[in-house]
């Protein structure tokens, strides 16, 4: 009998455990070491588009994750005072590109992907690194501060200040400050009927969605300075900058305890990594590729990252070509979409708002477009679509590897 191949991962979180689940599905005996003392996510919510749930499909998780919709009727971009900008709805969008928006809470994705692997399989409270990437003929090691021990495939998920990259690529200048921070926060608003939004100010956003549990996620960005913090607490700061502004802000905001309020400054990788992989070590989600988060595609893409990277786990250059050009290119236009939401220039922002709203008149389906190409994205490996892509619609490969389009 074939012993089978042993993978470590370092990082508990999406990525990471997409990359394990992934990954013991293929037959692998693999191992994951946090660094925290739990798997519980720091973080609010996150938003799954239909490109990385078609990558969950592939690990048997896709249709549970949809059932968790909580998205109904009209969305949009909003001005602080409450006019809107644009429209979409939810319908819309799930029929053009084959299945749902998903918004729910970091922990509930958490906790189903955890879900997914054998009983001990995750170590809290490990810290990790790689001292030897390995190569075709020798395993890679990974030291703990307890032990070392080779592995065939080592994952490193281990995030945007990830102690992997710089022992893989030490000649690479990492993170760069992005220019603004950001609050999220998760509270129940009691009585609050609204649509998911998203307000543009000067130099400022705001986001509000209804989560299926009852709650409300929101979060916040600012342009500040690095490092920044609020003289009296973070929740006293979100007043100063959004308590004037359109309901349900205010109501979010006097639902909110100080200690419900998460900031965090946002840092991207600038220049792209040469590689996601050197040796038996792979990459994946903010590790390689941090990006702003104005498309709502980190962990969508740390999610494409595993389920590619456990196709691809005996060919990790086949990985990296398969990853790095589309990740490369979505962090670039995650840049330029977040100057465009931060301008902080009066006469720009009229055009912005004016063309926005014009263009949300005459031809909504742009918006769409502009999103086809991230959204569209498909696994190189089956399901390419779940049970719930809308009637009438199938999902094809195209010979691009990784993108899919519709056919009646």
């Amino acid at each position: 009998m074939a012993q089978s191949k042993r993978a470590v991962v370092i990082g508990g979180g999406i990525g990471g455990l997409t990359a394990a689940a992934a990954l013991h599905r293929s037959g692998w005996d693999v191992t994951v070491l946090e660094r925290a003392p739990s798997l519980e996510p720091v973080g609010a919510a996150i938003s799954l588009a239909p490109n990385s749930l078609r990558a969950l499909d592939v690990i048997g998780l896709g249709d549970e994750i949809r059932d968790l919709a909580a998205w109904q009727g009209d969305g949009g971009v909003r001005t602080p005072s409450g006019r809107w900008l644009s429209r979409t709805d939810a319908d819309t969008v799930a029929a053009r590109f084959g299945g749902p928006l998903v918004l729910l809470h970091r922990a509930t994705l958490i906790n189903s992907l955890a879900a997914l692997v054998p009983s001990g399989t995750v170590r809290t409270g490990v810290a990790a690194t790689v001292t030897d990437p390995g190569d075709a003929g020798r395993p890679a090691r990974v030291a703990t501060p307890e032990d070392e021990t080779e592995a065939d495939l080592v994952v490193a998920a281990d995030g945007i200040r990830s102690a992997v990259r710089p022992v893989l690529f030490a000649d690479h200048p990492g993170t760069v400050y992005s220019g603004f921070t950001t609050w999220r926060v998760v509270v129940p608003v009691p009585g609050a009927q609204f649509a998911s939004h998203e307000t543009w100010g000067r130099g400022r956003i705001w986001g509000s969605h209804p989560l299926k549990d009852g709650r409300v996620y929101a979060y916040a960005a600012a342009i500040t300075p690095a490092s920044e913090r609020a003289p009296d607490d973070e929740k006293a700061e979100l007043l100063r900058r959004y308590g004037d502004w359109h309901d349900p802000i205010p109501a979010i905001l006097a639902a909110a305890r100080p200690e419900d309020v998460l900031r965090h400054d946002v840092h991207h990788i600038a220049e792209p990594l040469p590689a996601y992989h050197r040796g038996r070590v792979a990459l994946v989600g903010d590790a390689a590729h941090a990006m702003p988060p104005m498309l709502g595609q980190g962990g969508n893409q740390a999610i494409e990252d595993a389920v590619v990277l456990a196709h691809h786990c005996a060919d990790l250059p086949a990985y990296s070509a398969a990853r790095l050009p589309r990740t490369t290119a979505l962090a670039r236009q995650a840049v330029k979409v977040a100057r465009l939401n931060l301008m902080t220039n009066r006469p720009g922002i009229a055009v912005r708002n004016t063309t926005l709203a014009g263009l949300s008149k005459v031809a909504p389906a742009l918006f769409l477009r502009s999103f086809e190409a991230i959204a569209d994205w498909g696994p190189p490996q089956q399901p390419y679509a779940s049970r719930q892509t809308p009637a009438g619609k199938q999902l094809r490969r195209t010979p691009s590897e990784g993108r899919l389009h519709r056919t009646r």
